[in-house]
């Protein structure tokens, strides 16, 4: 059996592709289907079927691009009310493909047409050797209850304990066990970082998993809820009906200087998507900072929506490019164009640039002691919980499109774990108007590698 896992850091995302007798299964696909017609064609596979374990809330997938170009079937739990081309499946339900087996089990709760992949390779056992939980069950965590127009969290959740106890962990612990998230994505509070795991280490491991009662865990499961972006019921919808192709997204035009600063005017963003550093140092004023180099898709759905339509600004062709589909991965399909020649033909045409200030964990410490500076945590509350500066205020950067901090004339310096959300927070922060925010360099990671004191204990808000 021909069993891979890939993994797409930009949204904390996993699909699998799982192959015998010449047929391949793909599992979950992220909508650029390209790496997965490559990797069965090197394995000497056709694609001929296409699982989705839910309608995905948090990126826009691939199934029905790959299905049209390979022929293949798309199977998806039969509460979705797919609109696509596609075969329904419930418990019982079976694909023999070769000598490997997917027997699909109903796991309602993450959403309610949930499902997870119980997979059998013949060539080695008998018994199931892994099984894909999709949104069901994560590494340390399970899928949060909140995502359904039809139902409450409260009914998600007690038929999720019902899903996990009466379904999932009656399987061995031997088992394996392959989500299609990992920690940092927004569909559950405190995964871990490995990409695998086992029955019996999640039954002895995951939080929720030890949650004593049915009550007690939909009390736990629905108490606190991160904010749900925006976003998430929009792309579930578009998943319902399926995507259209990427080759059929328009091109992005380029924008002079002068076109940009009418845009930015009128009130339309720019998105800066070059590293964080070089943003600092130079950009235009009144853009938003998302650099590539982390969970870039998933912060520009959160803070931008789907609906946006932003001005992308890069040094290069290829950052641009590669901002285009990143978001067309998250359903923001329109960008309004990207600034022709970046930030160097914005200063040629003469228009001034901005920077945010920076600050070390040690320089910001010796501000504390004066008393000269206030600080804005933009982490999620269980790192606040885990630990953060006793001189603190606790403001999510996932609640920002929301609801922005309350923020006075003092300097403000922004921090997160490790400088990536702190500077989005940063740019957005400028971009209202407040011009005395500090960023502060490295972030939590660096104030713990300093031994600089933290403490531990209740969110308060700015």
């Amino acid at each position: 059996m021909v069993f891979e896992q890939f993994y797409l850091g930009c949204l904390a995302h996993a699909s699998y592709m799982l192959g015998s007798a010449g047929e391949a299964v793909v599992v979950d696909p992220q909508r650029d289907v390209d790496i997965y017609i490559k990797a069965a064609e090197e394995h000497g596979l056709a694609i001929r079927h296409i699982f989705e374990t839910h309608l995905h809330a948090d990126f826009v997938s691939g199934h029905k691009e790959l299905a049209q170009r390979t022929g293949a079937k798309i199977y998806i739990g039969r509460h979705a009310g797919a609109s696509f081309p596609h075969i329904d499946v419930q418990d019982g339900f079976e694909l023999r493909v070769g000598r490997m087996r997917l027997a699909v089990m109903e796991t309602p709760g993450h959403t309610p047409e949930s499902t997870c992949l119980v997979i059998t390779d013949e060539e080695k056992s008998a018994a199931p050797w892994a099984v894909l939980t999709g949104d069901t069950l994560f590494i340390g965590d399970v899928g949060r209850p909140d995502l359904s127009k039809s139902h409450t969290p409260q009914e998600l959740a007690g038929m999720l304990y019902d899903s996990l106890h009466n379904k999932l962990l009656k399987l061995a612990d031997s088992v394996l066990v392959y989500p299609a998230h990992g920690a940092g994505s927004l569909c559950g509070r405190n995964m871990r970082a490995e990409r695998s795991s086992t029955i019996g280490t999640e039954r002895l491991t995951n939080y929720a998993l030890q949650i004593p009662s049915r009550d007690e865990f939909v009390r736990q499961l629905t108490a606190n809820l991160p904010a749900r972006p925006e976003y998430f019921l929009q792309d579930a919808e578009i998943n319902r009906e399926g995507a259209s192709a990427l080759s059929d997204l328009p091109k992005v035009p380029a924008i002079a200087p002068a076109e940009l600063d009418a845009l930015l005017k009128s009130g339309m963003i720019a998105l800066d998507v070059r590293p964080g550093e070089v943003f600092a140092a130079q950009h235009v004023p009144g853009s938003v900072n998302i650099a590539l180099s982390g969970q870039f898709a998933s912060w520009a759905g959160t803070l931008l929506g789907t609906s946006s339509q932003p001005v992308l600004i890069g040094d290069s062709g290829e950052q641009i490019d590669e901002a285009r589909m990143r978001l067309a991965r998250v359903g923001i399909e329109h960008p309004r164009g990207y600034l022709d020649g970046g930030v160097a033909a914005w200063q040629r045409a003469g228009f001034p640039t901005a920077a945010v200030a920076q600050i070390t964990v040690q320089e910001l410490n010796a501000a504390l002691q004066r008393g000269s500076i206030k600080v804005l945590d933009v982490r999620r509350e269980p790192e606040w919980q885990a630990g953060h500066l006793a001189q603190a205020d606790l403001w999510p950067l996932d609640n920002f499109h929301s609801e922005m901090p309350m923020l006075t004339g003092a300097p403000v310096a922004v921090h997160c774990k490790s400088g990536y959300r702190s500077m989005i927070a940063c740019s957005v922060l400028q971009r209202a108007g407040h011009n005395n925010v500090v960023n502060v360099v490295g972030g939590f990671d660096a104030w713990q590698e300093a031994s600089l004191p933290v403490v531990a204990g209740t969110a308060v808000g700015a």
